[in-house]
């Protein structure tokens, strides 16, 4: 499940992804217009630019933006950074594999099997799903029971 940090995470970097080139947001600008705290966006765009997704400018003037074009920041990247690896079980991940105490074949394991399925699934539609398609779905008129991905 995305916890709180992962979508507000998310929220802040479709709103850096609608800046004009070369702009900065504010953070409270950001917690304000997505309903977020300030304290805990603070910590949150710590974290994705540790992680080079944001970059930040100190003093007057200052704020973040993307470190990259939104075009270049998969959904998959951030909720990485943020809420770690994408499987619902450790033996069922990429990134953060380690196998179950309790599984004597995890070749057979239907429990490990299915869960490899699910994070496949999930995988799939953050890898392949980008910041610039997220603003465009934001700005279609679509709504999210007819959305199909």
């Amino acid at each position: 499940m995305l916890t709180n940090k992962g979508k507000y995470g998310l929220k802040a970097m479709v709103h850096l992804s609608g800046l004009a080139p070369g702009a900065l947001a504010q953070v409270q600008d950001m917690a304000d217009t997505n309903n977020i705290p300030k304290k805990f966006l603070d910590q949150i765009l710590s974290e994705l630019r540790n992680a080079g997704l944001v970059f930040s400018k100190k003093g007057k003037g200052g704020g973040y933006a993307l470190a990259r074009p939104a075009a270049q920041i998969t959904v998959g990247q951030i909720v990485r950074v943020l809420d770690g690896p994408l499987a619902p079980i450790q033996c069922a991940s990429v990134t953060a594999y380690r196998s179950c105490d309790d599984c004597a074949d995890e070749k057979v394991c239907t429990v490990r099997l299915v869960m490899v399925k699910a994070r496949n699934a999930i995988a799939e539609v953050l890898d392949n799903h980008t910041l610039a398609d997220m603003r465009a779905l934001a700005a279609s008129d679509l709504s999210p029971l007819s959305y199909q991905i």
